[in-house]
């Protein structure tokens, strides 16, 4: 698996804010590679460096064998690009948007398979003004594939969608790379990024403080076991603190949840089946990437 880009050293400033200090990683062709992080953490200026959009004050960026600053052009060609801020004329058809981007590119190929592929088929002739949240999405996306580029860079392009148009662009994004196009994928949701990505690179502050695939960041969380308790009061609660093993029990939202390691689950369900006490439903809690966050960070994705 070749690298499609190589990143190093990478630095960028606004004035006296510091957007993205020390960037490096690689890309290897045919992954989903997720830059990923809270609003704010230097993701989009990273991936407008990729694009040519900016240029670092230093390091050194490679797309393609291309320097995306001195040869943006060529690279463009090769390129597909999502951005968070993407936007169209209200009046626009979507026909006329992808025929309007396939003009860009020498020698183009047909737009028209796109529709199918992105469901947009009865909406060719519909205006832009009159889609929904997720067909504008999903047409962005047709957009950033008009030249079927051998790399695509898409930025929060599940932001502000309904949970069933979020999941059906998931399995779009799949399909891109299973059809051979490398993603690098921009988003501060870390389930997605879990669902999604191949690796991952967790920015914080402009720094890049993970860098894995998510199976093997979570893999090496020093994290607790836990077990999940609905339907159980505060009093109930405090008579499993007291058992072998047991941390730590917290009430988290409607449930109380039982920190710890060894046997835990064994321990906590003999205890309350001992005192007569019946929880209406017990899970067993794992770990997830939002959990590597917050044990890379010290606060949560959503701050």
């Amino acid at each position: 698996m070749g690298a499609v880009i190589g990143v190093e050293g990478i630095h960028k400033r606004y004035g006296s804010t510091v957007a993205v200090e020390d960037v490096s990683f690689e890309v290897g062709r045919g992954e989903i590679f997720g830059i990923v992080g809270p609003n704010g953490a230097g993701k989009t200026t990273t991936v407008e460096c990729l694009a040519g959009l900016r240029r670092p004050d230093r390091g050194v960026v490679r797309v393609l064998g291309l320097d995306p600053g001195s040869e943006g052009r060529k690279l463009r060609e090769r390129l597909g690009i999502q951005l968070q801020q993407a936007a169209l004329p209200e009046d626009l058809k979507v026909g006329e948007a992808l025929d309007l981007y396939a003009s860009f590119y020498k020698g183009a190929p047909d737009w028209r398979p796109l529709l199918a592929q992105w469901g947009l088929e009865e909406k060719w002739n519909t205006r832009f003004k009159n889609l929904s949240g997720g067909q504008k999405q999903r047409l962005f996306i047709a957009l950033s594939l008009v030249n079927e580029p051998e790399l695509v860079l898409l930025d929060e392009i599940t932001t502000g969608l309904d949970p069933q148009a979020r999941r059906l662009t998931w399995e779009l994004v799949r399909g891109i790379r299973d059809g051979g196009t490398t993603v690098v994928l921009v988003t501060h949701s870390m389930q997605e990024a879990e669902e999604l990505c191949d690796r991952v690179a967790i920015i914080d502050r402009g720094r890049v403080v993970a860098l894995d695939s998510p199976e093997a960041l979570i893999r090496g969380l020093p994290t607790e076991a836990s077990v999940h308790l609905g339907g159980i009061d505060a009093e109930a609660a405090e008579t499993l603190r007291p058992l072998t093993g047991v941390s730590r029990v917290e009430s988290e939202g409607d449930e109380v949840v039982v920190y710890g390691g060894g046997p835990l689950l064994v321990r906590v369900v003999v205890e309350l089946d001992r005192r007569g006490i019946t929880p209406s439903d017990v899970g067993i809690g794992k770990p997830t990437l939002e959990d590597v966050f917050l044990e890379k960070t010290g606060k949560k994705i959503r701050d």
